[in-house]
């Protein structure tokens, strides 16, 4: 049986290594992965819900599409290939900015990430994974801010730290694209 690995890196996001994934997540290690937040026309934010099964945060909410790029390959190619395996589809992403987080688990995992975040639009139809992805919804800004606010347990640890950030980031993109 092949194991996942993941690309071990240091603060500055330079490879220091590869690792079996479960392992990382068990040490804490930092390693490289993306988030990728979609938007449909109107300005709305795809969520999905993480399949029950996931290793962890399965059944919470977050951002459209996340995983880690496999040792070799590009942090956008792995992007683009993650959101069409889990959503069912492929749309133009843009990167947009990344961080680093690290939030521990109740079943003893820990996600040590510098995180490559990815932005893209789309409209068309969705034909999720069940594996990966048990629901999915388009939400507006102020519903997702809410949600976060009246019930934080509902999503994912880096869904917090990342919802701020892109909420920034669309009102001085969508702003410069309207002057």
């Amino acid at each position: 049986m092949i194991t996942e690995q993941v690309v071990l890196v240091n603060e500055n996001d330079e490879a220091v290594g590869t690792m079996d994934k479960m392992e990382a997540h068990k040490k804490g290690v930092l390693h490289r992965a993306f988030s990728v937040f979609v938007f449909n026309s109107k300005g709305e934010m795809l969520l999905q819900r993480r399949a029950l099964n996931k290793y962890h945060s399965g059944g919470l909410w977050t951002n459209s599409c996340c995983s880690h790029p496999q040792p070799g390959e590009e942090v956008h190619v792995a992007a683009v290939r993650r959101l069409q395996e889990e959503m069912g589809f492929v749309t133009a992403l843009e990167k947009i900015f990344d961080f680093v987080y690290k939030a521990e688990f109740d079943n003893g995992l820990t996600e040590h990430e510098f995180d490559h975040v990815f932005a893209g639009e789309y409209d068309g139809t969705i034909d999720f994974n069940p594996a990966e992805v048990m629901d999915y919804c388009y939400r507006s800004f102020d519903e997702v801010r809410n949600d976060l606010q009246q019930q934080p347990g509902k999503f994912t640890a880096w869904f917090h730290l990342a919802f701020p950030r892109i909420e920034e980031w669309w009102s001085r993109h969508y702003k410069s694209v309207a002057a």
